[in-house]
């Protein structure tokens, strides 16, 4: 065998291992099914080839290939979601090299897809995962137009492939995208109806239009039902996409929603669910003068299904402290997990795959140290599509490499120890 030879197989059979399921038996948790079960004390799961295989008590030792973890009470929860992110799509915004989650176009593409340029070696991969959040959806940023183009679910475990669900689309709306529109929100739902309407007929030979070509065959695909995100935070503007999603058969989802409250009987009695920030509770522009803490609480009061969103990319770990802050301003301590887990999966159409801890699911799971909505808990164990993540992260190794050893000596005596 020749040395390239050698060096294919060694290259092949280490991405093997890298994406081999591992069998795991987890005893004793507190389980938060975020399904039918509920949630199960002293519950034991295990995980065999990828799935969750049983959950019950007392499980029989499976077998001296298995790893077996003692849980002793700690609670056990789905993966989270880390929101709409550009992880893996964007590595440092002040480098627009590493930055692929938007283009530079004056016309109207929606035919732009983010999928392709994901990077599962990015280092904001394992700095969220490590945190407890098993999938993203990948997100695009206008630049030019209102519509930003595509985004899909990708679960977290650095595989090439690891894409779940239907392609959605991303679309800004109100005063913060005025700008893209001739200046005018007005303008905004004047393309839009125009856009769509070229869509109908996307074999028209009609161009220069809003749209190419591709690009009113993928709108005309989402006028089909398809999922379309609208940024939009104004009451206003809220009710007005409701409305324009059902003129033209789309299915929205508002992202932001800092006045969703005051129009929240509106979209529960048309089943658009909120993608929100709990935090946002300052009239940061003139589309969020009516934001409130407990926006969160007062939606799922009325109805309307919410997802916790707005972190970002390179804070994703602070999703699940807003989902916090969310049940400390009247949110039910369940619905607060739910929007981390069981809601934004439905929303996006992966809960056969994320979202919660049943037989016969892929298993996400994550070990916490304790109630996984407060700030000083941490995630001790992770496992995405049945594999367990190795708890390191390029922010652990900064750590580890330049924590002094012997932190009791004076600041001058302490040296870094390099290996």
């Amino acid at each position: 065998m020749n040395m390239m030879a050698k060096a294919f197989l060694i290259a092949t059979c280490s991405f093997v291992f890298q994406v081999q399921a591992d069998n795991l038996l987890i005893r004793g948790a507190t389980v938060h099914t975020m399904g039918p079960n509920g949630t199960l004390e002293s519950t034991d799961v295990l995980v065999e080839d990828g799935n969750i295989r049983r959950i019950g008590h007392d499980l029989n030792h499976p077998g001296d290939d298995y790893k077996i973890i003692e849980a002793s009470g700690r609670i056990l929860t789905p993966g989270f979601f880390a929101g709409v992110t550009t992880i893996g799509v964007g590595e440092v915004s002040g480098v627009e090299e590493s930055m692929d989650g938007s283009i530079d176009m004056p016309s109207m593409r929606p035919e732009f897809d983010v999928v392709p340029a994901y990077n599962p070696h990015s280092s904001l991969v394992p700095v969220a995962r490590i945190e407890g959040y098993s999938f993203t959806m990948l997100g695009t940023s206008p630049n030019g137009t209102i519509i930003g183009g595509q985004g899909r679910i990708v679960s977290l475990d650095g595989g090439y492939e690891s894409f779940a669900g239907d392609h959605v689309l991303f679309v800004s709306i109100g005063g913060n995208a005025a700008s893209l529109a001739g200046g005018s929100p007005a303008a905004q739902w004047m393309l839009l109806e125009q856009a769509v309407d070229e869509a109908s007929n996307p074999t028209a030979s009609n161009e220069p239009g809003l749209l190419t070509r591709n690009g009113r065959q993928v709108l005309a695909q989402y006028a089909e039902g398809g999922t379309v995100i609208f940024s939009v935070n104004r009451a206003s503007d809220i009710l007005q996409t409701i409305n324009f999603a059902d003129e033209f058969g789309l299915r929205a989802v508002i992202s932001g929603g800092a006045e969703a409250w005051m129009v929240a009987d509106h979209l529960a009695e048309a089943d658009v669910p909120v993608l929100l920030n709990p935090l946002q509770n300052l009239p940061s522009s003139f589309d969020a003068l009516g934001s409130r803490l407990d926006n969160a609480a007062l939606l799922h009061a009325a109805g309307v299904t919410i997802a916790i969103n707005g972190a970002g990319s390179h804070n994703a770990r602070k999703q699940r402290q807003m989902a916090g802050n969310a049940v400390s301003y009247g949110l039910p301590h369940a619905t607060g997990l739910a929007a981390l887990t069981t809601n934004p999966a439905k929303i996006f159409g992966v809960q056969d795959q994320q979202g919660s801890i049943e037989r016969g699911k892929p298993a996400n799971l994550v070990l916490w140290s304790g109630d996984p909505l407060e700030v000083t808990s941490v995630a001790e164990l992770v496992v995405i599509n049945g594999q367990l993540m190795e708890m390191k992260s390029r922010q652990t190794e900064l750590r580890d490499r330049y924590l002094p050893e012997n932190p009791e000596m004076p600041r001058a005596y302490i040296k870094p120890q390099f290996k």
